[in-house]
């Protein structure tokens, strides 16, 4: 069973990053002219880097572009897909539960002034928003990638998959034990609830049996 690539693996340079941002933002004007793409992909990955991360860092970000990759045959406009795979956790603040809306909007002002045409833009603000919750509407090809690209860490090896929630508490560390447990087992109970966890059909077959599994494992140990 093929399952997602390890977070642990060594992470692209700051350059290759920023080449592989200005190749995307320039193919994604469709020809129309615009600012250095540098400076934007500069503030982004400044954000990723934001020292509070600890799951929501630029390896995530490469992780979910390299899923995107994967599964981009079944999206109706991969360029926008990716570009919103570099914005979705753009603005993350733990504390706070607006950070897909604030995240959408930084999209909308920084890909106006980029260059990027107005639909584009707004596909791309409406796919971060579509990370709040995961559910793509039947037929949302560009959505269903996107969120199948975000939650693809959900199907690693058991040791991958330990080394992300213990991330997601570490961002978590201002929140009490007993509060955490109470509001993680909530989240994993409405994920094993779907009917599907995965909307293509490559993240389906090849990660929905393990993300399950991954997923009622530590709904156990926040059990006991």
């Amino acid at each position: 069973m093929s399952t997602p690539q390890s977070p642990q693996r060594p992470l692209p340079d700051h350059e290759t990053l920023l080449t592989r941002w200005a190749g995307l933002l320039t193919g994604a004007r469709d020809g129309a002219p615009g600012p250095d793409p540098r400076p934007y992909g500069e503030n982004l990955l400044a954000r990723w880097a934001e020292p509070r991360r600890h799951y929501h860092t630029t390896a995530h970000l490469v992780s979910v572009l390299d899923h995107v990759d994967t599964l981009a045959g079944h999206a109706a406009d991969p360029v926008a897909v990716r570009l919103a795979a570099w914005f979705h956790d753009a603005v993350y603040v733990p504390e706070r539960s607006t950070n897909e809306e604030a995240s959408a909007r930084l999209a909308e002002r920084a890909l106006t002034e980029a260059g990027v045409p107005a639909p584009r833009v707004a596909e791309v603000a409406r796919l971060v928003r579509l990370t709040a919750d995961h559910d793509p509407a039947p037929g949302d090809t560009n959505g269903e990638v996107l969120c199948d690209a975000d939650l693809a860490v959900l199907a690693g090896s058991p040791q991958q998959y330990a080394g992300y929630a213990a991330a997601v508490r570490q961002e978590y560390g201002f929140v009490p034990h007993d509060a955490f447990r109470e509001g993680r087992s909530a989240v994993l109970r409405h994920l094993l609830g779907l009917p599907r966890l995965f909307r293509t059909p490559y993240g389906h077959e090849h990660w929905e049996r393990t993300a399950r599994f991954n997923l009622g494992t530590e709904l156990e140990l926040l059990s006991v």
